[in-house]
């Protein structure tokens, strides 16, 4: 039907090309309202990752194939699977809406790039009429038709409602990019909101809020920082809610819908690493609160982590599940973390299932800090990952000069343990802030079963001294140019040294290799000046707005990431529109009737960030603070015995582990004869079946299903494009899909794996299906 169409349109005006276009698309996805879908980022408000279907098990799951793919689809971007429709990122940083069935376009929104980029949320009225898209753009919330991709003008004001408004105690026109990568999720006709408020000194604070998913007003708001009189105000310095910022929602949250209760994972205050401006217990920071849904009051919390000094936050969606305990069902809430432990919880009270202890841990030498005496330390169940780090935990697969020089390193650090506080001098971080469980790292079923995705990625990091920058100069060496220096100061904690990024995940700046075919350079910057502008003046994803740097200070970074290797001209300096850096034109190059518009309905008429503003300063009546910032995250993750990254299951009615493997395999070992050992740094999660199966791609350009009663691989398949993120289930017209959003481009930088040459593994969306009968 629309390929007659498409061609009959061809020769009309391009207006009533898009006009019969829409039609098509409204047409197509009211036939196809019955199915199992996949709606939300984990699968739904709860975020369990799981899929309610047998089809696909055990005895045929190695019968797979490919029941089409969509070459121009991007990757990171976890796609949402409604009514006979995939709307995911695809077509250079357009938003499209795909055909679930046979892979084809239904219609594209061109140039979206600064929308929520983990994923979106759905929304649709009791009768089905309305049937909403809901994301921010640039921190600008908004909603599109998702039958026609047409931005929904009642909403907010002109279409939109800036989050940046609201905050009380600081001023929207000094807040750059607050959003986060994350969706949020929604509740009855509720839009509930985390942020990404940056992790520099006196950041925003992480405001939970409700919004009416109809008209955009602001429902209800739970402070993350108490206010005078409220809960929590007393474990604060006086005044500390208008200079202290994070405690915020960056990553998942679950909706108990059946209570109305909302399960929120709160960050660690800013500065993650040093808190003498933010003496005592500071909660809500490293938190887990339940709040009502539909009032956003607090009904319990448990704080994970005192005062802390590790960035030790949680961002993995909290797991609902029953458990057989003490002779009867619970129903419990469960709370992974970057320190290795579960928390396990009674839904509607916040008990401990089993007992968790407070006990002693070593005090902070860092002038000013005063570090909090205890922690909490579940006793049930065991932890997923390890807790310490020593030279007998060194990779025997290092070179013998590489393995002594880090064995010296590692000895010369300061290393108690956990919750070991970080100083002046080197000190041991593990579990660090990029291990133990991150954002969509966590799934459950039913009935008491939790997986894990688990990293092993220990840290060895100081902090510096004031006036001191991580550059490696003194001793009568030249002084680094100054942008350089900005760059030290400020980028490199996430971007390395080398910049070509860090285990954690932080794109590369530079291309590692050449590709003499696109006129590339080894060294070469993968971004141009506008792109590296755009980015410090407003954030983007994980990496906050800089206003705190001069205009001074952006010239002198944006002349040091844009330099190539020997003064040559070289290729790089690629627009940084494109996912992986590589650069975006302007449109899509889809044909015209599928276009249903291009970018945010509003944009915000300010310069983002408030440039120019140069360091902050604490408010009158408030000590002026030092601000000492960690030199780098140096995580050392390939440097540990592996398996670096595992998926771990869980039997919570034991409670105990049932199983340990691998997730995925280190591509440099493998050509090694070394399998089994999981991928440094994997941020992409999983999906369980009811038929008894795990299904996962570890960063290996491998889909793998294991049987998940024994955690043994029954079947796997190679695609080739680059993939981050987690793939996705749902059945249409009784025909259930395996669907891996994996890019158009094979990718690159830090410990990306090559693309097979002849190889003849599709590149794109790939959706995989039992042979059609």
């Amino acid at each position: 039907m629309f390929e007659s169409r498409r061609r009959f349109m061809r020769h009309t005006a391009a207006i009533a090309l898009l006009v019969a276009g829409v039609a098509a698309v409204a047409t197509s996805l009211a036939q196809s309202p019955n199915g199992k879908w996949w709606p939300g980022y984990g699968n739904g408000a709860d975020n369990s990752r799981y899929f309610a279907s047998r089809q696909i098990n055990k005895s045929n799951v190695n019968q797979l194939q490919v029941a089409w793919n969509y070459q121009y689809g991007d990757t990171s971007f976890g796609p949402l699977v409604v009514r006979g429709a995939i709307y995911g990122r695809g077509r250079n940083g357009s938003l499209v809406a795909i055909d679930a069935k046979t892979g084809k376009e239904v219609w594209i929104r061109e140039n979206m790039n600064g929308m929520t980029n983990r994923s979106m949320n759905y929304w649709e009225s009791a009768d089905g009429r309305e049937q909403r898209l809901i994301f921010a753009m640039n921190s600008l919330l908004q909603e599109l038709d998702a039958r026609t991709g047409k931005s929904i003008m009642s909403f907010g004001t002109n279409g939109v409602v800036d989050l940046r408004v609201g905050l009380d105690g600081r001023d929207s026109a000094t807040i750059g990019n607050i959003q986060s990568n994350t969706p949020g999720e929604v509740f009855e006709n509720l839009i509930i909101l985390g942020s990404a408020t940056g992790e520099g000194y006196m950041s925003p604070p992480g405001d939970i809020r409700a919004y009416d998913v109809r008209d955009g007003k602001l429902v209800w708001t739970f402070h993350t920082v108490p206010r005078p009189g409220e809960f929590g105000y007393d474990t604060w310095p006086k005044d500390a809610w208008k200079y202290v910022g994070g405690v915020n929602n960056w990553g998942e949250m679950t909706i108990d819908a059946r209570r109305g209760i909302a399960y929120i994972p709160l960050g660690s205050p800013t500065y993650d690493f040093y808190g003498a401006d933010r003496i005592g217990a500071n909660l809500f920071g490293t938190s887990i609160v339940a709040l009502d849904a539909r009032t956003g009051k607090r009904r319990w919390h448990f704080q994970l982590v005192h005062h802390d000094l590790w960035d030790m936050d949680p961002s993995a969606a909290p797991q609902l599940t029953t458990i057989r305990h003490n002779g009867r069902n619970r129903d419990v809430v469960v709370v992974t973390s970057k320190n290795t432990w579960l928390y396990v919880f009674d839904r509607e009270t916040g008990d401990p299932i089993w007992p968790i202890e407070e006990r002693p841990v070593p005090k902070s030498e860092m002038p000013g800090e005063e570090s909090w005496p205890t922690q909490p330390y579940p006793t049930n169940p065991p932890p997923f990952s390890r807790q310490s780090f020593t030279v007998d935990d060194i990779s025997p697969y290092l070179s013998p000069d590489e393995a002594e020089t880090f064995r010296k390193r590692l000895l010369a650090a300061t290393n108690k343990g956990l919750f070991t506080p970080i100083s002046f001098a080197d000190t041991v971080h593990v579990p660090t802030s990029n291990g133990g469980v991150l954002f969509g790292g966590a799934a459950s079923d039913p009935t008491g079963s939790v997986y894990v995705v688990a990293h092993d990625n220990p840290g060895i990091l100081r902090l510096l001294r004031p006036g001191e920058n991580a550059g490696r100069g003194g001793g009568g060496a030249p002084a680094p140019p100054a942008g350089q220096v900005v760059y030290q100061q400020n980028c490199q904690t996430c971007h390395g040294a080398d910049r070509l990024g860090i285990d954690s995940g932080a794109p590369p700046l530079i291309y590692a290799a050449a590709d003499p075919a696109s006129n590339i350079i080894a060294g070469a910057p993968r971004f141009d000046a506008a792109a590296i502008r755009t980015v410090v003046g407003a954030g983007k994803g994980r990496m906050p707005a800089m206003p705190h740097l001069t205009s001074a200070d952006v010239d002198g970074l944006v002349t040091y990431l844009t330099a190539v290797p020997g003064g040559g001209r070289g290729q790089g300096g690629q627009g940084g529109g494109g996912r992986g850096g590589r650069g975006a034109p302007a449109g899509s190059g889809a044909p015209p009737e599928l276009i249903a518009g291009s970018g945010s309905v509003s944009t915000r008429q300010d310069t983002p960030g408030g440039r120019g503003r140069g360091a902050l300063r604490y408010p009158d009546g408030v000590p002026q603070y030092e601000q000492p910032v960690i030199n780098e995250y140096n995580t050392v993750g390939n440097r540990i015995k592996p398996p670096y990254t595992s998926i771990v299951k869980y039997d919570l009615n034991v409670p105990s582990i049932k199983w340990s493997i691998g997730f995925g395999d280190d591509p440099a070992l493998a050509a090694r004869g070394i399998t089994g050992t999981g991928m440094p740094a994997i941020l992409n999660g999983i999906i369980v079946t009811q038929s008894g199966l795990v299904f996962g791609a570890g960063r290996d350009n491998q889909i793998r299903a294991w049987d998940s009663d024994t955690g043994k691989q029954l079947w796997s398949s190679r695609f080739g494009g680059n993939f981050v993120g987690s793939p996705v289930m749902y059945e249409m017209d009784g025909r259930q899909y395996l669907l891996v959003p994996a890019a158009g481009s094979a990718g690159g930088g830090r410990g990306a794996v090559p693309a097979t040459p002849g190889a003849a593994a599709p590149m794109g969306w790939v959706a995989y299906a039992l042979p059609a009968k």
